[in-house]
């Protein structure tokens, strides 16, 4: 708190002593000092200054600003007039600006240096932990408008050398609103994931999801944990589009069904696995509804195209596949994520 309040006091001061040149300037040669040059330091302080300190910057810059205008003698011609009236409603709305600002406690850099680094933390979340070299495992996420703040979210550990657990979840929602309900829960469900048995994990995840009491906060989750030297799997889903398993010896896909309800509706749930082994050569997609949903289009639909295509690109190419997937699949309104594990 100190260093903030000291950081503020040198900016406030610097920023303080530019204006009162300014101010000076203008009175005595006002042909180089136009009032629209207060717009610096009301920008600069609105980025750097503390919220606490900026509403009482903002003010005292309008009033030097009056000041500076009356001290200058002449009639106010109409170009002062406007750059006037511009100043003071640039000023209106950084002093908004700042009483939004103050819930969160930060200046405006700091605030998104903030969002930045929460955001890496998520992505960091997602990344596969080391594989034997017969195994491989990629990651895609791609969100809707493009940003880096998604409703999706990936999570993954290897609690036990021979065991790999991997989780997709769709946050409700649309927007800002599902992107920090998405920074809460990535945090809390990579813990989990890596602290709990497999069979224990969901239901964990549901009841901290029950305990945020979200008026209409729910989520759809898949937990893939795989056996990474016999291959064996157990996959339960939340409310989650099926998962796609391909047999590499026959060419077939088939839906690996488990049934259990979203998070964050029912309390003491239940999530019964759907077990299997991967053999060699042998892949598991788990996707996100985005993937496969189309405004119009019936989900069914969507995910047989998933598995022509997906068969395509694990026959062709299989290093990629799930970005490519992602790309070509699926609404751009809508989050999209897929994982795809193989044993090689």
């Amino acid at each position: 708190m100190t260093d903030r309040l000291s950081r503020d006091a040198r900016m406030i001061a610097v920023l303080g002593a530019f204006a009162v040149a300014a101010t000076l300037l203008g009175v005595v040669a006002p042909n180089y000092s136009p009032v629209t040059l207060m717009m610096v330091p009301l920008l600069v302080g609105s980025l750097q200054i503390g919220p606490r300190s900026l509403p009482w910057f903002v003010i005292a810059l309008l009033a030097l600003t009056v000041i500076g205008v009356a001290l200058r003698g002449s009639a106010v011609d109409t170009r002062t007039a406007v750059a006037i009236v511009v100043v003071f409603g640039l000023g209106l709305f950084v002093l908004l600006v700042s009483f939004r600002r103050t819930r969160l406690g930060v200046a405006g850099l700091q605030g998104e240096s903030m969002f930045v680094d929460l955001r890496d933390r998520i992505l960091r979340q997602a990344r596969i932990p080391q594989l034997p070299d017969d195994w491989y495992v990629e990651t895609a996420l791609t969100s809707a408008g493009g940003t880096l703040f998604a409703g999706d979210f990936i999570v993954a550990a290897r609690p036990e050398p021979d065991r790999l657990e991997v989780a997709i979840v769709d946050v409700s929602g649309k927007g800002e609103e599902a992107g920090t309900r998405a920074l809460l829960l990535s945090g809390a469900f990579g813990g989990l994931l890596g602290a709990l048995p497999p069979a224990e994990f969901l239901t964990a995840a549901n009841d901290y999801v029950l305990r945020q009491d979200w008026e209409e906060g729910f989520a759809t989750a898949v937990h893939l944990s795989v056996d990474l030297v016999t291959g064996a799997f157990e996959l339960r889903s939340a409310g989650h589009p099926p998962a796609l398993h391909r047999h590499a010896g026959s060419g077939r896909w088939t839906e690996l069904e488990s049934s259990g309800p979203f998070l964050g509706l029912i309390e003491g749930a239940d999530y019964l696995p759907a077990a299997g082994v991967l053999g060699h050569g042998d892949a598991i997609v788990l996707y996100t509804d985005g993937v496969v949903e189309v405004r119009g289009r019936d989900i069914d639909r969507g995910i047989d195209r998933l598995l022509g295509e997906a068969e395509a690109e694990l026959r062709a190419q299989p290093r990629g596949a799930a970005q490519r997937l992602v790309d070509e699949l699926g609404a751009r309104d809508d989050d999209r994520t897929m994982v795809v594990v193989m044993r090689l």
